[in-house]
C-alpha cells in the first residue's frame, strides 16, 4: 500500500542516452563528440571545411567530458556549425584539481539543403554520466537533453 504522500519517476523518453567506447581516453572523447553530432545530423554528409582548436579543462574526467561536449554544443549554437572530424590530441592531468584536453575539430556551417536536420540537442547533462576503463578499453555514457 502506497503512502498518502510521495512521488516517483517513470520512464523518461524526452532525452537521448549516448554511449561510446575506445582504446584510449582521447578516442573515447572523439567518439562521444561524434555520437552527439550524429543525434543532430548525418555526420557522413558534413565536410571538414573549417577547423577549430579547442582546449577545455575540468576537475575530473566526467567534468572534462561535460565541458568538451558543451564547448562543441556552444560552437554549434553560436556559429551554426556541425562537426564530423574530431582529433583529441591529448588529455593530461595538469594538477590535482585540473585535467585538460586539447583538440582540433573540423566541420562546416549547417545547411538544411545538404545536412539532414535530426534532433536539437539543448544541453549536455550529468545524468547517467559514467567513464570507466575495463579490459583495456574506455567506456562512457551520458544523457543529452533534447
Amino acid at each position: 500500500m502506497e503512502s498518502e504522500r510521495g512521488f516517483k519517476f517513470g520512464e523518461h523518453t524526452a532525452d537521448v542516452l549516448i554511449e561510446a567506447w575506445g582504446p584510449s581516453l582521447e578516442a573515447l572523447f572523439e567518439e562521444m563528440a561524434k555520437a552527439m553530432f550524429e543525434v543532430m545530423t548525418d555526420t557522413s554528409r558534413v565536410e571538414p571545411k573549417e577547423r577549430y582548436s579547442i582546449e577545455v579543462c575540468g576537475f575530473d574526467l566526467e567534468n572534462l567530458l561535460y565541458r568538451w561536449l558543451e564547448e562543441l554544443l556552444y560552437l554549434h549554437d553560436s556559429k551554426n556549425l556541425v562537426f564530423s572530424k574530431f582529433e583529441v590530441r591529448k588529455i593530461e592531468k595538469r594538477s590535482e584539481e585540473e585535467i585538460c584536453l586539447e583538440a582540433e575539430v573540423w566541420g562546416e556551417v549547417f545547411d538544411r539543403s545538404k545536412h539532414e536536420p535530426r534532433t536539437v540537442v539543448k544541453a549536455v547533462t550529468y545524468a547517467q554520466m559514467k567513464i570507466e576503463q575495463r579490459d583495456g578499453m574506455w567506456y562512457a555514457s551520458t544523457v543529452l537533453d533534447i
